[in-house]
């Protein structure tokens, strides 16, 4: 069966890494993907002590569960292909750190926004330095055996596996690889199952999420639609999926940490999964238990 797990934000912050990784656990997940935002008490992650490493891989060992991924988000602030030096540096800088920080705790895929710049504007000299760094990145990935994997954005600039490919190209290495967000793909007017077939030898992982699609009238909506409430095929992605033999995790993004109700809200986005990923070849009706929580400290 396919390994299903949740996103960190989806479990409240005041909860530690020990406590998110039981809680996960309790539900019926089989891992937890770790948030590196852009925000600096989750970039300080990338400058934890020997100790604090040890003491994840600790809670890791403690608990039989798993982080086997990194949305590494914080390129947002930072981006690769900004227009000016310091900041490219910077997100250098961050991205060695990223995946030395994976191999110490045994992290094996980074996933990247694909931007090449965000609060910039972008122009051709962007998407140069973009692909330059992310070329050195991929270097720096295989030294340590780190898989790098740029997922589908709210952005044109990698709104598509098909554009992925392109950069893909031009990359050449064994070490990059893409991860759709079928919510973000979706929102694009894509013809998702033909994108996820032609990502078929690409594919690192899949985040399952909801979204409102982009139309000549309206932006779109990307995060924290409800499932269900927005454009998402899960049955036809499911079918495509399983035409292309894809064996590899899903991942429910939700940010229902900062809900109180943040189990019951999970609960309901695995309930209305559920038989939308059995009706396209994916079956995980004895996986979930339900509305579990567990206590923990402020």
């Amino acid at each position: 069966m396919n390994p299903i797990g949740i996103y960190e934000k989806a479990l409240p912050d005041k909860m530690n890494w020990h406590e998110k990784l039981e809680q996960a656990k309790e539900i019926g997940f089989d891992f937890v993907e770790m948030s590196i935002d852009e925000q600096d008490e989750r970039l300080a992650r990338l400058d934890w002590s020997k100790e604090e490493r040890q003491d994840f891989v600790y809670s890791l060992k403690k608990t039989k569960m798993r982080v086997p991924s990194i949305c590494l988000s914080g390129h947002r602030r930072f981006p690769l292909g900004s227009n000016h030096a310091n900041v490219r540096n910077k997100a250098l800088d961050i991205m060695k750190k990223a995946i030395d920080l994976a191999d110490d705790i045994g992290v094996r895929v980074i996933q990247l926004a694909g931007y090449d710049v965000y609060y910039e504007e972008r122009n051709e000299q962007t998407r140069s330095y973009f692909i330059e760094n992310l070329r050195k990145s991929c270097e720096w990935a295989a030294e340590k055996q780190i898989t790098l994997a740029i997922e589908i954005m709210d952005d044109p600039f990698i709104n598509s596996i098909s554009k992925y490919l392109e950069i893909s190209e031009k990359i050449n290495s064994p070490w990059l690889y893409v991860y759709p967000d079928l919510g973000n793909i979706s929102a694009w007017a894509n013809d998702v199952p033909q994108e996820l077939k032609k990502g078929r030898n690409h594919i690192a992982g899949i985040h399952l999420k909801d979204t409102i699609p982009v139309t000549g009238n309206q932006k779109g909506k990307f995060k924290e639609v409800p499932f269900g409430e927005g454009c998402v095929n899960f049955v036809a992605s499911m079918k495509a999926l399983r035409e292309i033999n894809y064996t590899g995790p899903f991942l429910i993004e939700m940010w229902s940490g900062k809900s109180e109700s943040y189990v019951s809200e999970i609960n309901s986005a695995i309930d209305y999964l559920k038989p939308l990923l059995k009706k396209g070849g994916y079956n995980y009706d004895q996986k979930f238990k339900s509305n579990k929580g567990i206590s923990f400290s402020s």
